[in-house]
């Protein structure tokens, strides 16, 4: 894959023609809403701190490696895009598929289970309004389930 998927979270803002009168403001991307980049890197950070601390998260701890700065860098680059922001993650000539990087692991119920309870707890702490954590955390969750091979 080249390209970010399709799906993202966030589409590019539509380009209005200059001058427009009563055009409502441009929204926020949820990148902009969390704190661009020094947001999505606290998200990441608290999100695989959890993960390497949580009883609650030995299943997907045990898939990664001891360090895990390698994969901290991967998902803050992913989220970058897919929160819309900057596409770090599809920029790398070596990027893999999110599915093909996923696939080597036996990943079922209890381990989206276990994400999902990370990425939440990291998602509470961000400044994204509720109304937003909700579009992110459905989000999240759609990615997780396609992750899933039971």
């Amino acid at each position: 894959m080249t390209t970010p998927p399709s799906d993202n979270l966030v589409q590019p803002p539509e380009a209005k023609p200059s001058g427009a009168q009563n055009a409502p403001a441009p929204q926020q991307t949820p990148y902009e809403l969390i704190g661009g980049e020094a947001g999505v890197h606290q998200l990441t950070n608290r999100f695989y701190d959890i993960m390497d601390s949580s009883p609650g998260a030995r299943r997907i701890r045990a898939m990664h490696a001891h360090d895990l700065s390698p994969i901290r860098q991967l998902l803050f680059e992913f989220l970058s895009g897919w929160l819309g922001g900057p596409s770090h993650y599809f920029n790398r000539s070596e990027h893999r598929c999110i599915m093909s990087a996923h696939h080597p692991f036996a990943i079922g119920e209890a381990e989206r289970d276990e994400w999902m309870m990370c990425m939440r707890t990291a998602l509470a702490e961000t400044k994204l309004p509720p109304e937003m954590r909700a579009l992110v955390d459905q989000g999240f969750l759609r990615m997780a389930d396609t992750f899933r091979k039971d």
